[in-house]
């Protein structure tokens, strides 16, 4: 603990060099996240045998396990020393995927699915911990001013590094398969390990990181109460009502885009990992708009635009067959990752401040385990159910044909057809948009009229294309109407 020490008061230089060592673990953290998570870590488990619903227990592991962020609470307020409990915890998670990457060299793959069950579910309880401890921590350490723009930035150096890191790893992949194809299950293996001793760089450049001390609170509540406290504060509960909503929908759906992409359409992995890419480029490319949008705006209002962009895509995954593969197939695909990764960006980066920015100071601790208590529920429900109906959806089927008849014959367009995952899609597509009501009962300072946003996001889309052509056609692609923006600012 000696080497852990909180300031009183921490200088400017100590802010900036804190700041610093904060993305740099970040960018530890993105690589350790990119080697051990999404594609490659469904691709492992299904190599395994993982049927639909282990695959939905593997996806509901992480936010089930940040129900212990409640104990963690009361372990941050009894120890008050955050960078400690972040470090140490993360020591013990990130140490796991050891674990994990030795499946093939130890274990049967029937027995490995189990253990890499377990293996998943420590990892995410230690990191729950160190998570909540690391939340708190930032909320005192970052300037508030400088919250949108800062996690922005962290998050675009992350995303340019990931980009980089996913290319190469689905090349390794495919080299590995190409030489050893009897022996895929090592090529993950080395891209978990090689996973851990970034996530083990992270946890030193977290260590340098200064804190500032806890405020000291004149009352000292007890642990429920604490717990409780954000739910009596009405416009938090209605922020936690609407993430909570929307967590839902996404993990109804998001968990199983990968084994749809892999089962259904049967697409390979480095096209897969092709459209993953697209997605992180959008999303690196308007991650410094959307920053900029809740430093200008609020971050209710990027929500009120990002949000609704996202479960378009979520809607476009059932278009994708009808009811197999089309022509249309892939470009749509490509469309639907351009505007999931445009999205994300401003939902990630929104979404988390808004909670920092509602969190009354000092008190930060129990607003966000409120915030991953129900978030934790809602996104864990989301994909067991998925992975429970996957195979009774399998069976069923949903279909809308127009039909034409004229002398000279016949014509029938499928319109609609929904098919197992097809049915999760279409039915986080209407949780997503009663999440949307329940963001509008959100009162943030600062907030303007969505549509204010989506004229500015039009106007920087805009300049950077006038910056890139001088095509009058293509210019004109992108011209909004201003009268729109002067109607908005007329209203009171």
């Amino acid at each position: 603990m000696v080497r852990f020490q909180v300031s009183d008061a921490l200088t400017e230089e100590e802010i900036e060099r804190g700041l610093n060592s904060v993305i740099k673990d970040g960018l530890a953290s993105q690589t350790m996240g990119v080697f051990t998570g999404g594609i490659f870590l469904v691709a492992f488990a299904l190599l395994l045998g993982a049927s639909n619903l282990v695959i939905g227990i593997l996806a509901a592991i992480p936010p089930l396990t940040q129900l212990v962020q409640i104990p963690g609470v009361y372990l941050v307020e009894r120890v008050r020393n955050r960078r400690a409990i972040s470090v140490y915890a993360s020591i013990f998670s990130r140490t796991f995927w050891i674990l994990v990457a030795s499946i093939p060299f130890l274990f049967s793959p029937k027995l490995g699915v189990a253990i890499l069950g377990i293996g998943l579910l420590f990892q995410s309880i230690f990191g729950a911990i160190g998570g909540i401890s690391w939340n708190s921590w930032m909320r005192d350490l970052v300037p508030e001013e400088r919250l949108g723009t800062f996690f922005s930035k962290r998050m675009r150096y992350a995303m340019s590094l990931s980009i980089v890191l996913s290319l190469a790893a689905a090349a390794f992949i495919d080299y590995w398969k190409k030489v050893y194809p009897e022996s895929e299950l090592y090529a993950y293996s080395i891209l978990f390990f090689l996973g851990f001793l970034a996530g083990m760089i992270g946890i030193y450049f977290l260590s340098t990181t200064p804190e500032p001390r806890m405020p000291l609170v004149e009352k000292r509540q007890k642990f429920q109460e604490i717990i409780l406290q954000p739910f009596g504060d009405k416009n938090f509960k209605n922020l936690i009502m609407f993430l909570g909503s929307w967590n839902f929908a996404v993990n109804l759906a998001a968990p199983f885009f990968t084994v749809y992409m892999l089962q259904r359409l049967e697409l390979g992995m480095s096209l897969i990992i092709g459209l993953t890419v697209i997605s992180q480029i959008m999303h690196f490319a308007f991650l410094r708009v959307w920053g900029k949008f809740t430093d200008r705006f609020s971050n209710k209002s990027v929500l009120g635009v990002s949000g609704p962009l996202f479960i378009a895509s979520i809607l476009l995954w059932t278009f994708t067959t009808l009811p197999e593969k089309h022509v249309l197939t892939i470009p749509l695909l490509i469309v639907i990752h351009i505007f999931m990764g445009t999205a994300t960006a401003g939902i990630a980066l929104a979404s988390g401040n808004i909670g920092l920015k509602l969190a009354p100071r000092g008190q930060a601790t129990a607003y966000l385990a409120a915030i991953s208590l129900v978030n934790a529920v809602a996104a864990g429900t989301g994909p067991i159910l998925g992975g429970l109906f996957a195979d009774f959806f399998a069976k069923r089927e949903l279909s809308m044909t127009l039909n034409w008849t004229s002398p000279g014959g016949n014509l029938i367009i499928q319109t609609l057809n929904l098919q197992q995952w097809d049915f999760f899609f279409f039915l986080a597509f209407f949780i997503g948009l009663y999440s949307i009501h329940r963001l509008a009962m959100v009162d943030e300072v600062g907030e303007v009229d969505e549509m204010i946003v989506v004229t500015a996001l039009f106007s920087e889309v805009r300049r950077e294309v006038r910056s890139l052509t001088t095509v009058a056609g293509l210019r004109q692609t992108f011209q909004f109407p201003y009268a729109l923006l002067m109607k908005n600012r007329k209203k009171p």
